[in-house]
């Protein structure tokens, strides 16, 4: 069985080093071509889906479209959903990177963006920006919605996703593409790898490079690659 990961192709706010999130932007052109070099990637390995999962975000659905376009697949089932959204990044949403470290600190934005645990600034929900206002988000029950995450709590949102969902799929012998962001992704591969919460903060997901995991009939892992 097979489990392909792919973060989506650069967006936009990648390249203008902005805290994105939950923040609809779309692919720049490098983007789009990265994910059009991992669809002929995948193409070239001989994989076929037999179904795609992937966040609301078009960052990320697009991204799946243009992989399973040059794969010719782009007739398998597809699911998209809120709980493969990256990791929302409350206040800091639409900052510069840079800038706000010159404000705050290096130290606390790094805190801010690389800790295992440590919350943003929240955004609040009289924001224009905020989630609760997208008709996207309009059968969740607002507590559900969050106005900032850490990285664990994006991974107690993505992996009741995975073991409802995902894992059944694997289990029935399916090969499976998830497009989705760098943290919800983490979260992914910190559960399926049992990786610590020190390990995980170490491992960085490329825009638009497939990562392949094979599994055995116990969803355990026998082997990994990147295309």
């Amino acid at each position: 069985m097979k489990l392909v990961l792919v973060r989506h192709g650069q967006s936009e706010w990648n390249q203008k080093n902005l805290f994105t999130g939950w923040t609809d932007v779309d692919l720049t052109e490098e983007g789009k071509e990265e994910a059009r070099l991992a669809g002929q990637r995948l193409k070239a390995s001989g994989i076929e889906f037999d179904c795609a999962y992937m966040s609301v975000l078009k960052r990320a659905i697009k991204t799946c479209h243009i992989i399973l376009d040059e794969m010719n697949q782009n007739w398998i089932p597809e699911t998209k959903t809120w709980r493969l959204n990256e990791r929302h990044y409350g206040a800091l949403q639409g900052l510069n990177k840079a800038e706000t470290a010159e404000k705050y600190g290096a130290d606390q934005v790094l805190l801010w963006r690389r800790s295992y645990d440590v919350m943003p600034p929240l955004l609040t929900t009289d924001k224009e920006d905020s989630p609760i206002h997208d008709r996207r988000y309009k059968r969740l029950q607002k507590e559900t919605i969050p106005m900032g995450e850490t990285l664990e709590t994006t991974l107690q949102r993505v992996i009741p996703f995975w073991q409802d969902s995902i894992a059944p799929h694997m289990l029935a012998g399916d090969t499976v593409l998830v497009v989705a962001h760098g943290n919800s992704l983490r979260s992914l591969v910190k559960h399926i790898e049992e990786m610590t919460s020190e390990e995980i903060l170490k491992f960085e997901l490329p825009t638009g490079q497939p990562l392949v995991y094979e599994m055995d009939k116990e969803l355990q892992v026998t082997n990994k690659y990147f295309l």
